[in-house]
């Protein structure tokens, strides 16, 4: 597959994992999923997903743990939460920014983001190197 096609796949994979994430936050605490519900939960992240998909070069080396992955998770929680307390979304008892929302983010996010691109390009090794045996035998 072209690096083209891994841009444009690794794009929608990365706003459907961001779209599960809010979606399992919002089941897990039996709030409503609909349309408009769910967009107030994942709009924040999508945006840092954004800004960090542009800033990595994502396109250009989209299946990259490093720096790709990691700037992209990165800046998907940072700019997410930043966004959160911008908005008041996620007062809880007049704390703007509960710590235990902030460590489950990071680790869910984290290893959506980061996790998949690690797991394809473990697939594309053993399958190259399978391929390489296979010819020298």
């Amino acid at each position: 597959m072209s690096t083209r096609t891994w841009g444009w796949l690794a794009a929608v994979v990365d706003v459907v994992l961001v779209v599960l994430f809010a979606l399992i936050g919002r089941s897990s605490h039996g709030e409503a999923n609909t349309a408009g519900a769910l967009w107030t939960t994942a709009y924040p992240f999508l945006a840092g997903w954004a800004i960090g998909y542009v800033s990595s070069g994502a396109w250009g080396r989209p299946l990259r743990t490093w720096p790709t992955g990691v700037v992209v998770w990165v800046l998907t929680v940072f700019v997410g939460l930043a966004i959160r307390v911008a908005t008041g979304q996620g007062d809880v008892d007049g704390n703007p920014l509960p710590i235990s929302f902030v460590i489950v983010a990071t680790i869910v996010l984290g290893v959506f983001l980061v996790g998949w691109r690690a797991v394809v390009r473990l697939v594309q090794r053993t399958a190259a190197a399978r391929r390489g045996r296979r010819t020298t035998a």
